[in-house]
């Protein structure tokens, strides 16, 4: 019987560290808001899963990635987007259609990977998970 082996990551100083070991409070309260779900794209190429998370204007230090060898869960926050300048300050919202708050997105992978290569990179308001697949 193979054991799963759940590896929790977090961005620290541009890089992805593995907080398995450490206490991390939720920032997800029992009777909040539903979470809202970012974009993705997910493509298997012959070594590899990659999927493009769609996470504008969330900071990385905000990104946990949580890794099984078939399923991949990423939660974060993203803050409310509106002006910040004091000189000019908001009168009237007239639309509001970029979602905030907590997000969530669940992933079923179609094959295992490897949790001890996987790697992000965050570009230009998208993340890169770099899935490695596990060699049989």
């Amino acid at each position: 019987m193979e054991t799963i082996r759940t590896i929790r990551l977090r961005w620290s100083q541009g890089t992805l560290y593995d907080v398995t070991s450490q206490v991390i409070q939720s920032r997800f309260p029992q009777f909040a808001p539903s979470p809202w779900q970012p974009a993705i794209n997910a493509y298997r190429c012959e070594d590899c899963i990659q999927i493009c998370v769609e996470l504008a204007g969330v900071d990385k230090s905000e990104i946990d990635l949580n890794v099984q060898e078939r399923h991949l869960s990423i939660r974060g926050v993203r803050d409310v987007p509106e002006p910040k300048d004091t000189d000019r300050r908001c009168l009237q919202t007239i639309a509001m259609e970029i979602d905030y708050g907590a997000f969530q997105r669940d992933i079923r992978l179609p094959a295992e990977v490897d949790v001890e290569k996987i790697h992000a990179d965050q570009k230009n308001g998208l993340l890169w998970i770099h899935l490695p697949l596990k060699k049989s």
